[in-house]
């Protein structure tokens, strides 16, 4: 964790390491308050990469004035805490602690108002989960991939009309429903292939292909190479 003071022009930065601010960095003069900066980084698996880029936004603010912000405040806390003074499996609960603060930033509406009537910021899954009507669509989606959805039976669940789910769910996560869900399946296809825990007609199964022949022209329709080749690939780059 760095500590950082403000910059304050015409004083030198001073860059201070010791037993006294063990991992500090202290910048400029100023006696304003100080900002805590606690920096990380998560590497995703490369398989889906694309997806998370392409629905997750580039930078989320979180206002202080977000009724949801103790809680990060506090795994913060307990993050620093635990790198003073570090005990037994302290990476372990570090790299727990960091997790559930990646979690608890996305999970937070994008203002302070109440999470139903916050507009997103912009589009993508984070702003479609925090949507009322296109969350629960989502949320089906993913807990019964392998369903054969529609728009009208989407609509049916979320409590709306077809063409306002379609023009509602384009508009918030920037994809329309059907898009998202053979996204998702293919990402989850992907992933399987890739462990090589199931065979190519179970996968299929699994996502809601009613046969390998329909999984295989969908899935090089969407990722540009058969299933067989990119099972090749994955298994050469790991």
């Amino acid at each position: 964790m760095f500590r950082v003071r403000p910059f304050v022009p015409g004083h030198a930065i001073a860059a201070r390491r010791g037993p006294s601010a063990p991992g500090r960095l202290k910048l400029g003069s100023g006696q304003e308050r100080p900002i805590s900066l606690h920096m990380g980084k998560f590497l995703f698996s490369t398989v889906n990469e694309d997806l998370l880029k392409g629905l997750l936004p580039p930078i989320v603010r979180i206002p202080s004035r977000s009724p949801k912000l103790d809680r990060l405040h506090n795994l913060l806390t307990l993050m620093e805490s635990e790198g003073r003074d570090p005990g037994p499996a302290s990476e372990f609960i570090i790299t727990r602690l960091v997790e559930l603060a990646l979690v608890e930033i996305l999970r937070m509406p994008a203002s302070g108002l109440p999470e139903q009537t916050a507009e997103p910021a912009s589009s993508g899954l984070l702003a479609g989960l925090r949507d009322p009507v296109t969350a629960k669509a989502i949320r089906a989606m993913h807990e019964d991939v392998g369903r054969d959805w529609t728009v009208g039976s989407l609509a049916r669940l979320c409590g709306v009309s077809r063409s306002a789910l379609a023009t509602r769910f384009r508009s918030v996560v920037g994809i329309g429903p059907i898009s998202y869900l053979l996204r998702w399946r293919i990402a989850l296809a992907k992933e399987a292939l890739k462990s090589g825990t199931a065979r190519m007609e179970e996968i299929a199964f699994s996502i809601g292909y009613k046969s390998a022949s329909a999984f295989r022209t969908a899935f090089t329709r969407a990722v540009g190479c058969s299933p067989s080749r990119f099972t090749e690939s994955s298994s050469r780059s790991a």
